[in-house]
């Protein structure tokens, strides 16, 4: 086969031949209904379209349908021979004029125009008194300026054939149009002009051809009432006032009438010229002749009109909107974030707030203020929890925390909670509702008023929810709220139903999968706001997801922006508030499975050490010591488990949920900004395990290197995940194996899922991220079970931070030469961290 030797004949050919192909497949057949609709076509048209599939490609039919079949298929395809023929850098252009002054008839002008700069325009009389091949006008030369223009009139002509008659002048320059006409060519005309490849020029305040602006509708200016106290809400009333206005100018009731009476469809106002619908007269009239003072706008209305959303009081448009006093501070700050003042970090505060964490707390305090629900949506690791502490214990030094507030989170993350709360905010009296000896009835509504702040898990929400909804909460949180983005799920439901004057949700994935979810976070936070769940469906989800509507796109994110705030690890004023390391301690409570497992070795094995001596005892203590970190993992690892569906481990729920916000920050950043983590754990045998239950859990590929893994291996998987966007994002890593000597600078998040004790280990370990090379932030996440040695150990070397390498150095030999009492101190289980089974 000679192929073309040129690249774009080479193309050409190629897709010449595959259309062709599949047109010719496609005409091929013919249903039923199509079959039935061909009988009644002219002849020559029956003819044609199957000529198209065979090879002959032969019309029989007589002579004067074949004629009439090639001058409709010439009409049909003249828009397309123009743009294939059009070389030239011009096209005919036609610029519609409103009416001289005392005239009523419009003008549609001709000229030539430069394809790629709109404002060079070559008008007719020019074109016509040079009658040459080649014409220099302002420094450009245009080709065959004559037969351009008349191609593009004749292809005019024949898309608005009320131009035909100027063509019959023997030099047409222009064409008048009645006011009915005009209003024709602009809404009916101009854009078949402009798909054709022909110019379009309409005067300035008739451009916008899709629900124009200048339409008659209401101005609205609207205030908060001066009397009203206290918190406002969405659903609170406001002043306002309304006036009728077209074309951005307000008419009064007799300008109205006049402009009636013109009885046209276009009409000037202050020397703008705007459209007059017969049915925006027809609304009009009625909204006059109704009891407009019984018209209602509430904060959501006002905040559905400053963000655009198009809003219709009886049946009229709204085409202006404008705030006063209170409320436009409101509105502004909303809007735009930054206009609110940093909240200073409280007095009683343990720590310091970063400056993007002073700016998100004084958002939850001035959202507090306005009664309006609030979703905190940062990044992992921009510290979500301490802006929500922050907030709270502001409330409490203000005297403006009057009632408890209720906090849901999952199961995993309640004694972290708990944790975080008492070492930021100890001043901040905590109830931790959980576990079976949670209180009931009367003693948990006495408990609830003597504590700040109750945190319970999402599985108890709709058991208890009868006790729950017989509080007065002031405050409901949700932390990890995509735990409701199912709408329809028991724990959606039970949370709608608690009564609160504020609610928050706390959450670094808003939207994982559907904007559904969306709608259902808020929808707790602001019900109705987002309209039912079936409208939002059929005004927003659907366009968005199935047809990629960017104009609802962006409606939905300025319907939304003002409750959602969400800073990225990626943006400018973030990376400079971050330190180059963070490092987090990630607390894990015990299912009952692993308490059971755990109380059980340790009782055994105390028994047996406390008859031991020398080395005998000092490796039964490091073997039950590797016997308790497989079961704070997973109890299938302790009990040589193949899979890790039998059992249930805390630990490895919470990893897998930070793994899920990890992966959503490639979603959020793209390829280049993609999230990837590394997993360090001391155990190869459970690396075997991790890795194909993490696979099917997280639908993505996961590398695992360890000790076995050969070198070329070895190589590939580095390379890989350096590399290739498309590689797997998480890489898990044996400590032996994967804490020296390699460079994984593309990952941005390391846990250290068991630990070590040595912080020299461990600090090796993270350099394999933390090192030169590392253009991003780094998060360090140490995972420890509560109640147990994981935490005893941690919360030693954290007392002794800067001995810690000089008392741990050796690893857990120092462990050995404790004495039984200090060795059962340290290793008994806290039975307070146990998970209930029914909550996890």
């Amino acid at each position: 086969v000679d192929f073309p030797t040129e690249p774009q004949e080479l193309l050409l050919g190629f897709l010449n031949s595959t259309i062709n192909a599949q047109v010719r497949e496609m005409m091929g057949f013919q249903s039923p209904m199509e079959a039935k609709a061909m009988a009644s076509l002219p002849a020559a048209v029956r003819e044609w379209l199957p000529a198209l599939t065979n090879a002959s490609g032969r019309v029989n039919a007589e002579a004067i349908e074949v004629e009439r079949l090639e001058a409709a298929l010439k009409a049909w395809t003249m828009p397309l021979q123009y743009q294939l023929t059009l070389k030239t850098l011009f096209r005919t252009c036609f610029q519609l004029r409103s009416p001289e002054s005392g005239q009523t008839h419009w003008t549609l002008a001709y000229f030539l125009q430069a394809a790629d700069n709109p404002e060079y325009l070559v008008d007719a009389a020019t074109i016509w008194n040079h009658p040459v091949e080649r014409l220099v006008y302002e420094n450009r030369t245009i080709d065959q300026p004559q037969e351009t223009f008349l191609r593009g009139l004749g292809l005019a002509s024949r898309l608005y054939p009320v131009l035909a008659p100027s063509l019959e002048t023997e030099y047409p320059q222009s064409f008048h149009l009645n006011p009915i006409q005009a209003y024709e060519f602009i809404k009916s005309v101009a854009w078949r002009f402009e798909d054709s490849g022909l110019g379009v020029i309409l005067p300035p305040s008739l451009t916008n051809r899709e629900g124009w602006a200048n339409r008659l509708g209401l101005k609205i200016t609207a205030e908060t009432p001066k009397t009203k106290q206290g918190r406002l809400g969405l659903q609170s009333l406001l002043n306002f006032q309304w006036q009728l206005a077209i074309g951005g100018q307000i008419i009064s009731k007799a300008e109205f009438d006049k402009l009636v009476a013109l009885n046209s469809p276009l009409v000037e106002i202050n020397g703008e010229w705007v459209e007059l619908r017969p049915q925006d007269i027809k609304t009009a009239q009625t909204f006059f002749a109704s009891r407009k003072d019984q018209m209602a706008l509430s904060l959501e209305d006002a905040l559905r009109l400053s963000t655009g959303d198009t809003q219709v009081i009886e049946k009229l448009p709204v085409v202006s909107f404008e705030a006063s006093g209170t409320l436009q501070e409101l509105i502004g700050a909303l809007t735009n974030n930054q206009a609110i003042e940093p909240l200073p970090t409280p007095t009683g505060f343990q720590g310091q707030l970063r400056p993007y964490q002073e700016r998100g707390a004084a958002w939850l305090s001035f959202l507090e203020r306005w009664g309006l629900g609030a979703c905190l949506a940062d990044d992992m690791g921009l510290g979500k929890t301490v802006q929500f502490i922050a907030f709270l214990l502001h409330l409490k030094e203000q005297d403006a925390l009057e009632n408890p507030t209720l906090l849901v989170c999952p199961t995993s993350v309640l004694g972290n909670w708990e944790r975080e709360v008492k070492k930021f905010a100890p001043s901040l009296k905590v109830l931790q509702y959980h576990g079976d000896k949670r209180p009931k009835g009367k003693a948990f509504v006495e408990a609830v008023k003597k504590h700040d702040l109750v945190i319970t898990s999402y599985s108890l929400i709709h058991r208890d929810i009868k006790l729950l909804e017989s509080v007065s909460w002031q405050i409901i949180v949700l932390d990890e709220a995509q735990n409701v983005k199912n709408s329809e799920a028991k724990q959606s439901k039970a949370v709608r139903q608690l009564p609160a004057t504020f609610r928050i949700a706390l959450t670094g994935t808003p939207v994982e999968n559907r904007l559904q979810e969306l709608w259902s976070i808020l929808d707790f936070l602001n019900p109705g706001y987002l309209g039912t769940r079936q409208f939002f469906q059929r005004r927003f989800a659907m366009p968005i997801e199935k047809y990629g509507d960017t104009a609802s796109l962006s409606q939905l994110r300025s319907l939304v922006q003002p409750f959602i705030l969400r800073r990225l690890k990626s943006d400018r004023q973030i990376i400079q508030d971050l330190p180059d390391k963070q490092e987090m301690t990630v607390f894990c409570g015990l299912t009952a499975d692993q308490a059971a497992l755990y109380q059980q070795v340790v009782e055994q094995s105390l028994a047996e050490i406390e008859s031991a001596e020398g080395l005998q005892r000092r490796g039964m203590i490091l073997a039950l010591l590797i016997k308790l970190k497989q079961i704070c993992n997973h109890p299938a690892q302790y009990l040589k488990q193949a899979t890790l569906e039998q059992h249930h481990s805390a630990k490895l729920l919470r990893l897998e949920e930070m793994l899920e916000e990890v992966l959503a920050e490639g979603d959020a950043y793209g390829a280049a900004g993609a999230g990837r983590a590394l997993i360090f754990t001391q155990f190869a045998e459970w690396g075997k395990l991790l890795k194909p239950y993490l696979e099917k859990q997280l639908g993505r590929e996961i590398f695992f290197l360890y000790g076995s893994t050969s070198k070329k291996q070895r190589e590939e998987m580095i390379d890989r995940f350096q590399h290739d966007p498309q590689g797997p994002p998480i890489m898990i890593l044996s400590l032996k194996a994967g804490g020296v000597g390699l460079n994984l600078t593309r990952a941005n998040h390391v846990f250290h899922f068991d630990r070590w004790w040595n912080p020299a280990v461990e600090n090796q370990a993270t350099d394999r991220v933390f090192r030169i090379g590392q253009t991003r932030n780094v998060q360090v996440h140490k995972f420890v079970c509560t109640g147990t040695l994981e935490e005893k150990i941690h919360d030693m070397i954290e007392s002794k931070k800067q001995l810690a390498e000089q008392v741990v150095g050796a690893g857990e030999e120092w462990l050995t030469e404790m004495d039984t009492d200090q060795l059962r101190n340290l290793l008994i289980l806290d039975r307070s961290a146990v998970i209930d089974e029914d909550e996890g």
